[in-house]
């Protein structure tokens, strides 16, 4: 391993360190301080997904206003612990999950429902990937993400109280996957269980170089 290899692995857990920080910002500004602090790490960081020639013409990451509506409660359906595959396409391969439970809400005057992964590997994680109408044309076509607790990008947009199964969940917080920015990416993406017949008109819109 070289040296700059050796630099990459601390510099991977510096990323997400700060992506984390985001997620916890407070206050009524918080959206636009948590924007504002994603386009900065998006700009400099050296794990940033942008590549590395465009960052000095980088001129931030594209969202939808912010929508209160988009802020809304779920009931947490229990899963059937069945297993889901999910090919990342990459040098990754495939990326096994387990169907922890349902997220079952309200969204834009529609009945809608998300599969919550659990990742079957040590630590574990919830992890959220949806499509939904936006998708492939204000949106990245391959979906977004909403929340990915193994990636600690969860503490602005899910709330919740131990021993409730009522959660409230954020969709101005959702995010493109690395692999919106970049072909050298490859990421899980959200199943066709998790492709919403609404439009979320909310969060992250699709990069433009």
């Amino acid at each position: 391993m070289t040296a700059a290899e050796a630099q990459a692995y601390l510099d991977l857990v510096d990323w997400r360190r700060r992506v984390g920080d985001l997620y916890r910002i407070s206050g009524e500004d918080a959206l636009a301080r948590f924007r504002r602090g994603r386009d900065d790490l998006f700009r400099t960081h050296p794990q940033s997904p942008i590549e590395p020639e465009e960052r000095a013409s980088f001129a931030g990451l594209r969202y939808f206003d912010h929508d209160p509506a988009c802020r809304v409660t779920a009931h947490l359906e229990p899963g059937d612990g069945t297993d889901l595959v999910i090919d990342t396409g990459g040098d990754d391969g495939a990326v096994r999950y387990r169907r922890a439970g349902t997220l079952v809400f309200t969204l834009g005057g529609e009945p809608c429902r998300l599969t919550v992964l659990s990742l079957v590997q040590y630590a574990g994680g919830l992890f959220v990937p949806f499509r939904d109408r936006t998708s492939g044309r204000d949106t990245y076509g391959g979906g977004r993400y909403l929340f990915d607790t193994a990636k600690d990008t969860d503490g602005l947009v899910l709330e919740i109280e131990a021993g409730s199964p009522e959660v409230v969940i954020d969709f101005n917080y959702a995010y493109n996957a690395s692999c919106a920015y970049s072909a050298r990416w490859a990421c899980p993406l959200a199943p066709p269980e998790n492709h919403l017949k609404v439009e979320v008109r909310a969060g992250e819109r699709t990069y433009h170089t």
